[in-house]
This record gives structure tokens, C-alpha cells and sequence, in this order.
């Protein structure tokens, strides 16, 4: 099976509306015994092939989140650099490549969040967005830290809210431990530890960068 033959399945499968399609199902399925399962199947159109097709389009999915990633950082460096700073690496692959930031260069060391934010409860994202503050800001290097989003009207918010460092580190044991390591319990939510580290790492828009991202509203998923 090939992608758009998984793409076609999919779309046949979920109609108009997946979530109504499945709500349906749902309903037929009450009461249902064991004899009739085959033929109700069937009959939504649910096989291996269509579980096939899912796990194909997944596959397919977070290959294009690593590629939204890197092609995004790409697209930023000739606007970023300044004309005597230099690239010493970029980190372009998805997982632990061994090196520490997205981007380090001659003049600074820099992550990249290639969301789009809505403003609704994204817990995943702010965890993932204060976990690359807290190591740019911790790290020891002397040159200039900066964290690069698309929009900072969402991710200045979270920095300036009240919720909990317990919460936002929870996903993370290993930056909890650091984090407690460096601060104890002196820190209980975000907008303290932030106050007190604003000014060591620069979080800076780069919509402008990247416009096809915005145009066509693809972001990185969490």
C-alpha cells in the first residue's frame, strides 16, 4: 500500500466527519455479540487494510514533523545570522543526536518551537517549551541563549502564569531532577522561576521567517 492509496482509505473510512463516523459506530456497536462482529465490521468498512493504512499515515506523520522542524531551522538561519557569526551545528534529526541545542553558532546557542498555538490547554507544549528555557538558561556557555517560536503571545502568557513547576515537570524526570538539583523548593510556579531568568535567554517571534508555515497553517505536532 502506498501513500495515497492509505490516504484514500482513511478519507473513505472517516467521511466528512471522523468523529461522527466513529460516534456512529459507537452506537452500532452497543449490544453487539461476538457472532455478529464480522459482518458489522464489514459493513463500516473496518479491516487490516484500514489498520494498516492508519499505522502507515502515523509513520508518515512524524517523519513530517522532523522535516517541518529542520527545514524550518534552515529556512531561519539566513535570517538569523549575522555576517561574521558561523554555524558550528545544527541538530536536525528527531531524538538524542548528542548535542545539546537545535542550533549552535559562533555568536549563540538557540532551540526551535515550530507550533502553532491556540490559546486552549496545551500542557504538553508548555512542558516541552519550559524544558528548553530552563536548559538554554542553565547551560553554561557565555554566548547568547535564545528560544524561537512562532508568536510569543502564548508562550509569554504560560511563562507568566501561575501553574505549577510540579505539573509542567512532571513528563520530565530527568529535567525535574536537575531542576530541584539548582532551585530546591524555592520555585513553586512558572511565573516566579521565569521573573527571575527573563533576561538570560531571548525568546524571539520568527513567524516572519518562515511565512509558508503560517500561510498554510502546518506546525510541528507535540
Amino acid at each position: 500500500m502506498d501513500l495515497i492509496e492509505a490516504a484514500a482509505a482513511l478519507e473513505k473510512f472517516g467521511g466528512v466527519n471522523l468523529s461522527r463516523t466513529l460516534a456512529g459506530v459507537e452506537v452500532a456497536v452497543q449490544g453487539m455479540a461476538s457472532k455478529d462482529c464480522t459482518a458489522a465490521l464489514t459493513k463500516f468498512g473496518i479491516s487490516g487494510e484500514l489498520l494498516l493504512a492508519a499505522g502507515l499515515m502515523k509513520r508518515v506523520t512524524g517523519q513530517v514533523n522532523v522535516l517541518i522542524h529542520a527545514m524550518g531551522i534552515l529556512a531561519c538561519l539566513p535570517r538569523l545570522l549575522e555576517a561574521v557569526e558561523t554555524v558550528e551545528y545544527v541538530s536536525l534529526g528527531a531524538g538524542n543526536t548528542g548535542r545539546s541545542f537545535d542550533l549552535e553558532t559562533s555568536h549563540r546557542v538557540a532551540e526551535f518551537k515550530f507550533i502553532r498555538w491556540r490559546g486552549g490547554p496545551e500542557s504538553i507544549r508548555q512542558n516541552q517549551l519550559f524544558k528548553d528555557f530552563y536548559l538554554l538558561a542553565r547551560s553554561k556557555t557565555h554566548k547568547q541563549k535564545c528560544l524561537y517560536v512562532l508568536g510569543t503571545e502564548y508562550p509569554l502568557k504560560f511563562f507568566n502564569s501561575r501553574r505549577a513547576l510540579s505539573s509542567v515537570l512532571s513528563r520530565h524526570d530527568k529535567v525535574a531532577k536537575l531542576f530541584r538539583s539548582d532551585f530546591g523548593e524555592h520555585y513553586e510556579v512558572v511565573r516566579d522561576y521565569y521573573h527571575d531568568h527573563k533576561d538570560i535567554v531571548k525568546i524571539e517571534d520568527v513567524s516572519s521567517y518562515v511565512p509558508d508555515l503560517i500561510a498554510d497553517e502546518i506546525a510541528e505536532s507535540d
